[in-house]
């Protein structure tokens, strides 16, 4: 599947009508007038609210970003992990399409990553170790013999500092942290910054940018489980799902690539073409997905479509933006699906695949952006429509433009 120009009379082709989600969307059919008219845009703003103390005496808060179509995304300073994200779906029903870890007040003082950022380095690392300017280091062995998702103390353990902003565009908020050198076994010390915000065209950025004071790995992502039906629907087997990646990397032991870069073409692994989750995750080894697909760039492109999910019941859609080379596609709990733009795993220690080293001087920058629409013969957004209009081929589920 690829983008496609407006191509009219030369291909059969489909209409379809899709609305960046409104404050309350209601499917009529296009000929029709508005079955009824809604009030004006909301006031985008951002709320913060004291949920705890860590046993250390910090404080965590929460930050409520909200857009003007009543998008609704939350974000606690401990993991800067996100919570909630609430989008309507074809009836104007909000739910919460992020899996929750729990209560805001326990996660607290629960280890999982999920909804946080992972980092120093997303995913894993052979051997708890890797060599850099002819120096071994020795890092947290926290996946038997192997290094994960930045080690037990990683950076979805520790409380963020934040600050709300307004940049025009959407609301959002800002989190810091610094990392100390030799934390986890990594040398420099690491200052890091991920905004999200939340925009008025309902999407969901993050941003996340480094620098330090020693070269080192630095491989960050944020490991939320989304569930399109709603948070607490069931299972994801039926969502469908394409990817923009005809390959991935294989591994062995312990999940760590074996280095090869296999296609995708005529195996499970294949979703270049639109799929339900669920179609044959019975043929996967261990039943479940947990695989870095390489996403399909061209030379020298850094911002990309990496993923596009439909959920057919709710119509709900969204498709994933990335400047990162890859991203894991994850199911292991079957009641969401991770998505987790990142450089590959265990690149520290494959020179072939594409370098996570940063050094003195240099920036890391990279960005992912989750866009959020609805799937339906027409959607009017009370007074103010944001119409899309989306050419479709029967056989081909693409989309004409972002």
């Amino acid at each position: 599947m690829r983008r496609s120009p407006m191509r009219g009379s030369r291909a059969a082709v489909r209409a379809l009508a899709w609305v960046a989600i409104g404050l309350c969307p209601v499917a009529v059919d296009a000929a029709a007038a508005p079955a009824r008219a809604h009030g004006g845009p909301r006031k985008a703003r951002v709320e913060r609210t004291p949920i705890g103390w860590m046993a250390d005496g910090i404080r965590v808060d929460q930050y409520t970003l909200t857009n003007r179509d009543g998008l609704e995304v939350q974000v606690l300073t401990r993991g800067a992990m996100i919570t909630t994200v609430k989008v309507p779906d074809r009836d104007g029903r909000f739910e919460s399409v992020t899996v929750p870890l729990g209560p805001p007040e326990e996660c607290l003082h629960r280890r999982s990553v999920m909804g946080a950022i992972v980092g120093r380095y997303a995913n894993r690392i052979a051997g708890a170790r890797f060599t850099l300017d002819g120096v071994e280091y020795a890092l947290s062995a926290n996946a038997g013999k192997n290094h994960i998702h930045g080690g037990s103390e990683g950076f979805h353990t520790v409380v963020w500092d934040a600050q709300p902003i307004d940049r025009g565009e959407g609301v959002g908020v800002e989190l810091r942290h610094t990392s100390p050198d030799g934390h986890e076994g990594y040398p420099g010390t690491l200052a890091v910054t991920v905004v999200y915000t939340l925009t008025d065209d309902n999407r969901l950025r993050m941003e996340y940018t480094a620098r330090t004071d020693k070269p080192t790995h630095v491989n960050l992502t944020n490991h939320a489980h989304w569930n399109l039906a709603g948070a607490e629907s069931g299972d994801t087997l039926g969502h469908v799902l394409l990817l923009d990646a005809d390959r991935y990397l294989p591994f062995g032991e312990g999940k760590i690539p074996t280095g090869e870069i296999r296609p995708v073409e005529g195996t499970c692994m294949d979703f270049t073409q639109p799929k339900t989750i669920g179609s044959r995750i019975d043929q996967v080894p261990g039943g479940d997905y947990d695989h870095c697909y390489v996403l399909d760039k061209k030379p020298g492109e850094r911002l990309s479509r990496c993923a596009r999910v439909v959920e057919p019941e709710s119509g709900r859609v969204m498709e994933v933006y990335t400047t990162q080379p890859g991203v894991q596609l994850y199911t292991g709990n079957r009641r969401g699906f991770c998505l987790e733009t990142q450089h590959y795993p265990d690149s520290p220690n494959r020179p072939a695949f594409p370098s996570t080293v940063l050094r003195p001087g240099e920036t890391y920058h990279e960005v992912t952006i989750h866009k959020f629409s609805l799937k339906s013969t027409l959607c009017i957004s009370g007074i103010r429509p944001r119409i899309i209009i989306q050419e479709e081929e029967e056989e081909d589920l693409g989309i004409v433009a972002p």
